[in-house]
């Protein structure tokens, strides 16, 4: 065989790729945890190590047992490893010491196809999507379970502890009282740890619900204050404000930081909410972040913020589905000047078929947010841009979780909203890393735009620009 191994393979393959994308990344924070005196035995290269995984996510394998086997059956990671063979707890390990510097992949990914031309921020596209949790949702309990479940186990406990303390008496008069007590069974111990895992639960239900009431408090007050400063009075009755957990409430005893969640599909499942902001040109992804909300409109303005701290610049326009709409949002992306193009309505079967008309500016002045923006996105300009949501971000997550034969990241392999976290942002940067690839490597012809010239992208803009000024008050 050829003497350096990255003769095995083409240029063009993608093991080779990832060691050239890596040369281009900033690595010095992965040095920084290592001794230089000689002692103890030499750890692998972190080098090395961060184009293993970057290569095994981008093959879609993130367990840490399966990229070790990568590294023995697969050519292009063992060019990688260079004839080495780090084990499974070698991988975790090394995931785990350098969390938050594979985190920061994510940024460099975003920074890389900027600079290589990927990113125009003409329009981006938000959406989300629930991602199970290592857990399952038979292992959650409600609230109004855990009380019942709490006594029933008191009071087993306690009558075991009767009956131990009877036997323990029969036994001292049997056979005196140096002797040995009765041993624990294992049924107790088994009740005993059951019992401490529901309280935990229940106390941490009962934290975010009074956490949650004295929020609601604050934010009441507030509201009391500022009509106050202006002579009026709030209308209406004070809403009472319970601190006590809902029945319903539930927490996981596997990962109690998921949430139960309704799916794509309808059914619900133990999970998070991945949200991802992916700009129309080449779909990179260029904020993201996990959430334990299942509702997706309060991430709205800080994913626009992200996308700003990391790309440098707000997107002309953010398209998102109904899901995201509030005057609230609206209101902060007028704030960035960036066109919003959110429909109040879930459902647009009754969307006309020709384009609104052209109102006055006294004419919007008296309609409501929901009415200027349902109008906004059913003006030509704004019907054509909203067009390009569904082909701008959704491919995205179906690139990321696979399909039919196909598999790809269908749940999160580590628990913990941390862990979690961090996850979400490897499968994202691993992503733009693979677009990157692409990018480079395409034909000349297939990276011309498909559509029309961003001079042509902007003049519409202008028009919603216009339109702006008279969205969300």
């Amino acid at each position: 065989m050829p003497p350096n191994p990255r003769d095995w393979i083409g240029e063009d393959h993608l093991a080779n790729q990832v060691l050239d994308v890596v040369g281009e990344l900033d690595v010095t924070a992965y040095f920084a945890s290592y001794g230089r005196d000689g002692r103890g035995a030499p750890a692998f290269s972190p080098l090395m190590m961060v184009s293993v995984l970057l290569y095994a996510w981008m093959c879609k394998i993130y367990s840490s047992r399966k990229i070790s086997a990568l590294c023995r059956n697969d050519v292009g990671a063992r060019v990688i490893s260079g004839g080495c063979f780090p084990d499974h707890r070698t991988i975790n390990n090394f995931r785990n010491r350098h969390q938050d510097a594979l985190n920061d992949l994510f940024k460099q990914s975003v920074d890389v196809c900027r600079r290589s031309g990927m990113i125009d921020m003409v329009a981006a596209a938000l959406d989300g999507s629930k991602i199970a949790a290592s857990a399952s949702k038979r292992k959650a309990m409600s609230y109004g379970h855990m009380v019942d479940e709490e006594a029933q186990l008191e009071a087993e406990l306690i009558g075991y502890f009767k009956r131990a303390q009877q036997e323990d008496a029969e036994d001292d008069a049997r056979y005196g009282a140096e002797n040995e007590g009765p041993i624990i069974s294992d049924d107790i111990k088994r009740r005993q740890s059951r019992l401490a895992k529901i309280r935990e639960a229940k106390a941490a239900l009962e934290a975010e619900a009074q956490a949650a009431a004295e929020a609601k408090r604050q934010e009441r007050q507030r509201k009391e204050e500022a009509a106050a400063a202006k002579g009026k009075k709030l209308p209406g009755k004070a809403p009472k404000i319970d601190p006590t957990p809902k029945e319903t409430a539930q927490r996981s005893f596997t990962d109690p930081e998921s949430r139960i969640m309704k799916g794509g599909n309808g059914s619900y499942m133990q999970a998070y909410n991945a949200q991802a902001v992916v700009d129309s040109q080449c779909q990179v992804i260029v904020a993201c972040q996990l959430s334990q909300q299942a509702a997706d409109a309060p991430h709205l303005p800080e994913m626009l913020n992200q996308t700003i701290a990391n790309v440098g610049a707000a997107p002309e326009k953010l398209l998102a589905d109904p899901g995201y709409f509030s005057e609230e949002n609206v209101k902060a992306a007028e704030a960035l000047r960036v066109v919003a193009l959110i429909p109040p309505d879930r459902e647009r079967t009754g969307t006309p078929s020709e384009p609104a008309p052209e109102l006055s500016p006294e004419q919007l002045e008296g309609l409501s947010p929901a009415e200027r923006m349902r109008r906004l996105v059913s003006t030509e300009a704004g019907r054509q841009a909203y067009a390009k949501r569904k082909g701008t971000v959704e491919p995205v997550f179906g690139q990321t979780k696979g399909c039919a034969g196909h598999p790809g990241f269908l749940g999160f392999l580590r628990r913990g909203f941390e862990k979690c976290t961090a996850e979400w942002q490897w499968v994202c940067a691993s992503h733009n890393i693979l677009k990157y690839i692409r990018h480079k490597t395409a034909d000349p012809g297939d990276a011309a735009p498909k559509s029309g010239s961003n001079g042509s992208k902007r003049a519409k803009v202008s028009v919603l620009q216009t339109e702006l000024a008279y969205v969300g008050g």
